[in-house]
C-alpha cells in the first residue's frame, strides 16, 4: 500500500479551516510532529480486541463526554466528575447487560466541531463560524474568529494533561468497585435516578462482602480496583492528526497509528468516499468510526466499509448511526440489511443526539430527552427486525450539573435552559440525564437477553 500520513493532501478535504499565515501553521504542524505520543499503538491494539468482541456480541460499548472540549471548562473537577457518571453508567450497563462493557470517552482531543455553514451573523454582523477551541474563539468578534494555528498545541497539551489525570483515576483507586458508593456527583444526590443507582450499589456491595469473605479482595484481583478508560475524537483537523501520527516499532505490525487517541472517527459531513478523511482513515491501524446519517446510501455504505476495513478485521470499524428519532425506524433498517448481506464485521452504535437538535423558543439549541430515548429504543427495534447486535451507544454528556438538554425525570424545561446553560457547541446531557439513559439501555439488554436472542441470530 502507498498510504503515508499525508497522502489525505491529495484528495478533495471538507470542514477545515483557512489559516491566514501558512508559515505560521507549518511551524506549529513541525513542533506537534517531534512531540511524544499521547496514547501508544499497542493500546489502540488493545481496543481493536475488545471491540471486536463487542462486534462478536460479546460486549458493549459505553462511548460518551463532551460534545467539544474546552479550554474554559477544563479542571480537575469537571474531569473527575464525568470520570463518575461513566462509571455509574458502565455498572447499570454491566448489571443489564451481564456482559463486560467497553468504555471510550469524548475526552483529550475533541476540540474541533463541524459546522452547517462556514458563516454565522447575529443582528446583521456576519463573522465565521465558531469551529471549536482547537480553531478560534467563541467570542463574537473579527479577531477572536480568525483561525489561530498555536490552538493546536494548546489542544496537545490540555489532552496530555487530562490523559495524565484519567489514568490516575483509572488506576489509582478512584474505579475500585468498593467505592462504587462515592461515584455519584454531590448534585445529583436525592434524584430518582441516583436512589435507583445507590440501591444497586448496595447489591454491588452485598457481592463484594461475599467475594472478600471467600478471600477475593481488590488487592488480590485489580479488575475490582482498577478500570480502562480509552480516548475518542473526530479526526477533523487531519495536520493535526498527520503530525500525530507514528510508526509501530514495538509489535510486529509496523502499521501506521495516530497517537492523537485511541480510536477515533469520521463524521457524517466528512465521510466521502473519495474525500481526504477517508483516505487518511484507511491508513491507519486504530480503531476508527464512521458516522451513518439518513443521507447516507446502503450501497455507499458498503463501499465504504470496503475502503476502510478491507481485511475485515472485527473491532476495526465502529458504525455510530445518527438518524434522529423521526427518521430512525425507516432508515436504519436499509443500512444493517446491506452490511449484513455484504458479510462485513462491524460494530453498530447509536448516537441518539446529533439528530435531534432543535431550537427552543428562547433561541437555545437544545434536545429533547424524550427523543433521545426514542431514538435509542429505534435502534433496538431496527436490530431485532433484521437479526443484527446492537452494539453500544454513543453520547454527549458532561459531569456538571448543566441544563441544556430539556426533559428527564429530573425534569429541565425550555424557561430553565438559561440557568446553567454552559455548552461551547451542542447541548450535553446532566448527570441525572445521563444515568436514565444508562437505566433505559440496561433495560434493554436485559429484555433482548431474557428474550432469547442467541448470538447466532444477532450477529
Amino acid at each position: 500500500m502507498t498510504w503515508q500520513p499525508k497522502s489525505w493532501r491529495d484528495h478533495p478535504i471538507q470542514q477545515v479551516p483557512e489559516y491566514p499565515d501558512q508559515a505560521k501553521l507549518s511551524t506549529v504542524e513541525s513542533k506537534l510532529a517531534a512531540m511524544p505520543p499521547l496514547v501508544f499503538a499497542g493500546e489502540a491494539q488493545s481496543l481493536k480486541r475488545k471491540l471486536g468482541e463487542v462486534a462478536e456480541g460479546r460486549a458493549f460499548l459505553l462511548q460518551g463526554g463532551d460534545c467539544a472540549e474546552s479550554f474554559a471548562e477544563f479542571s480537575a473537577d469537571n474531569i473527575r466528575d464525568s470520570f463518575k457518571i461513566i462509571l455509574q453508567m458502565a455498572v447499570v450497563l454491566t448489571f443489564g447487560a451481564s456482559m463486560p462493557i467497553v468504555k471510550v470517552g469524548r475526552v483529550a482531543g475533541q476540540f474541533a466541531k463541524p459546522r452547517s455553514s462556514p458563516m454565522e451573523s447575529i443582528e446583521g454582523v456576519e463573522l465565521p463560524s465558531y469551529r471549536g477551541d482547537m480553531i478560534n474563539a467563541m467570542g463574537f468578534s473579527a479577531g477572536e474568529r480568525i483561525p489561530d494555528p498555536k490552538r493546536l498545541l494548546r489542544v496537545y497539551e490540555q489532552s496530555a494533561a487530562t490523559l495524565n489525570l484519567l489514568r490516575a483515576f483509572a488506576q489509582g483507586g478512584l474505579a475500585d468497585l468498593t467505592k462504587v458508593h462515592s461515584w455519584v456527583t454531590e448534585f445529583l444526590e436525592g434524584t430518582p435516578e441516583a436512589e435507583k443507582f445507590q440501591e444497586l450499589a448496595g447489591r454491588i456491595q452485598e457481592s463484594l462482602d461475599f467475594m472478600r469473605a471467600c478471600g477475593i479482595t481488590p488487592e488480590t484481583a485489580r479488575p475490582l480496583a482498577e478500570t480502562e478508560l480509552y480516548t475518542s475524537h473526530e479526526a477533523l483537523l487531519l495536520n493535526y492528526e498527520e503530525a500525530m501520527t507514528r510508526r509501530d516499532t514495538i509489535t510486529d505490525e509496523k502499521d501506521w497509528y495516530s497517537t492523537s487517541a485511541h480510536m477515533i472517527w469520521i463524521g457524517d459531513r466528512t465521510r466521502q468516499p473519495d474525500g481526504a478523511h477517508v483516505e487518511y482513515m484507511r491508513g491507519i491501524g486504530n480503531p476508527i468510526g464512521l458516522k451513518c446519517g439518513p443521507s447516507l446510501d446502503p450501497d455507499e455504505l458498503v463501499r465504504l466499509i470496503e475502503t476502510l476495513n478491507p481485511d475485515n478485521v472485527p473491532g476495526r470499524l465502529t458504525l455510530i448511526a445518527r438518524m434522529g428519532a423521526d427518521k430512525v425506524h425507516a432508515g436504519l433498517p436499509p443500512l444493517l440489511k446491506a452490511v449484513k448481506a455484504s458479510g462485513a464485521s462491524v460494530v453498530w452504535c447509536c448516537d441518539p443526539m446529533h439528530g435531534n437538535t432543535i431550537k427552543a423558543s428562547s433561541g437555545y439549541k437544545t434536545r429533547r430527552v424524550g427523543d433521545v430515548m426514542a431514538e435509542v429504543k429505534g435502534f433496538f427495534d431496527a436490530h431485532d427486525e433484521v437479526g443484527t447486535y446492537p452494539g453500544g451507544v454513543h453520547f454527549e454528556m458532561t459531569g456538571q450539573n448543566v441544563t441544556e438538554c430539556v426533559g428527564g425525570v429530573v425534569e429541565v424545561t425550555e424557561a430553565r435552559l438559561g440557568d446553567r446553560y454552559h455548552t461551547h457547541c451542542d447541548p450535553r446531557l446532566n448527570g441525572a440525564q445521563a444515568l436514565e439513559l444508562a437505566f433505559l439501555i440496561a433495560d434493554l439488554l436485559k429484555q433482548r437477553r431474557d428474550g432469547g436472542i442467541g448470538l447466532s441470530e444477532a450477529v
